[in-house]
């Protein structure tokens, strides 16, 4: 791999999401030697995905170059490079460009999407998890406009404009509210040949309620919104089976679609290696309180890929951005205290809240002594995620991107630059 010896500990890092950019962060200049390995050379800011995916944003606008997160970091080296295995007896890993060892290795590889064993659902949908996946999306999308424009007959038409998104988390209402955009906005513009009528949105949920993890008035103004934009919500349904065109539930619901986005659930993404301290149903690594993996005192994992048990959070912490970045300040903390003989202090997760946009002037918010929705939520909603983006660049390029969609009723990215291609 090309990294030089240093007197200093080496601290692996694998994954450049949130918790791996958070730790790097801390660990600029410090008396280690860090490596960060991703299998891709960007950040993703992943809850902007879903406006990559319905046209409001271009890519580079919620994406940023690893090796500019580090350019001011002599002690720190990136490498693009996939993790196949780790050797935790050895302290060495095995990698797609070759092999390293380190002094302490940090796991913060994410999550991956969870098809819940289905493999019909895992070939024939949508998922939207990376930026290419979001690209695919919103590819289809537009070129199911372009077929429904020159469709033979009703029923064909229809199946190229109904869309059906399967989970009613905050990914899941959020994209629902952006499609239904589209629909209400785009479509009769640019597409005068077409009935947006003909157009539907059904968005599928498993539970009883919409944003499960959010308050119940989060979940009834989401549910409120969504039935405004045009959004069509099936509650306590689940999706059995699709074959590339027809969606069949647990209802005996059956609809016609050539899109169906999953947005049902995650899992996590583990490295090879370490099995014996993988919780087998989440796929997550046991950690303690110092996010050390089990058994391994120079082993760590962070954010989504660790399960960390407390009173607060019996079952882990959330799966949301936060704690991979609280988790991942206080390691570099850490770090550097294990590395001076001095004790580590315990992750306590601060919980800032909940949010979900369900479109224009539409968001909801949860936070510990107040909740709320509407044009203010909205606007909180804005604030939080533009200063939470990398990059002063993404930052200027987003909120320009938003004031001319707010302004317009425009989303400008409508662009077929890759044709998706269905396998079936």
């Amino acid at each position: 791999m090309n990294i030089p010896k240093s007197k200093n500990p080496r601290i692996v890092i694998i994954g450049g999401g949130f918790a791996g950019v958070s730790l790097v962060k801390m660990l600029a200049n410090k008396s280690v030697q860090v490596v960060l390995l991703d299998k891709r050379n960007y950040h993703t800011f992943q809850p902007l995905l879903y406006q990559v995916s319905s046209s409001g944003l271009e890519p580079d606008s919620i994406a940023y170059p690893l090796r500019k997160i580090i350019k001011s970091q002599p002690n720190t080296f990136f490498r693009l490079a996939e993790v196949r295995s780790i050797d935790g007896i050895s302290k060495k890993i095995v990698t797609d460009i070759g092999e390293l060892s380190f002094d302490y290795l940090v796991i913060a590889t994410g999550t991956k999407t969870n098809y819940f064993g289905n493999k019909a659902i895992e070939i024939n949908s949508m998922p939207m998890k990376t930026v290419p996946q979001a690209l695919n999306i919103r590819s289809l999308i537009l070129q199911n406009f372009e077929k429904a424009a020159i469709a033979n007959s009703k029923e064909e038409r229809e199946a190229y404009l109904n869309f059906v998104i399967v989970g009613g988390g905050p990914t899941g209402v959020e994209l629902a509210g952006a499609i239904a955009e589209l629909k209400n906005h785009i479509l009769p513009k640019d597409y005068h040949d077409l009935n947006s009528s003909d157009m539907q949105i059904h968005l599928l949920e498993g539970g009883p309620k919409l944003l499960p993890p959010m308050s119940e008035h989060a979940s009834k103004k989401s549910l409120k919104f969504l039935n405004t934009l045009g959004v069509v919500v099936h509650c306590n349904t689940f999706v059995k089976d699709y074959d590339g065109l027809k969606v069949s539930t647990n209802t005996n619901l059956i609809l016609e679609t050539e899109t169906l986005i999953w947005a049902a659930g995650v899992t996590g993404n583990p490295i090879q290696g370490l099995e014996n301290v993988l919780i087998e149903k989440a796929n997550r690594y046991r950690v303690n309180n110092y996010n050390q993996v089990e058994g391994y005192d120079a082993i760590f994992a962070l954010g989504d890929i660790a399960l960390m048990k407390t009173e607060a959070y019996p079952n882990g912490h959330p799966q949301v951005a936060q704690p991979a970045i609280q988790q991942g300040k206080l390691l570099g903390k850490n770090l550097m205290s294990l590395i001076a003989g001095k004790p580590m202090k315990k992750f306590e997760y601060k919980d800032k809240g909940s949010m979900a946009t369900i479109g224009r002037n539409k968001a909801v918010v949860d936070l510990k002594a107040y909740k709320f929705s509407g044009f203010f939520a909205w606007f909180v909603w804005m604030f939080v995620h533009l200063m939470s983006l990398v990059g002063f660049r993404n930052k200027i390029v987003v909120l320009f991107n938003w004031t001319y969609n707010y302004i317009n009723f425009d989303k400008a990215a409508r662009l077929i630059i890759r044709p998706f291609k269905k396998l079936n």
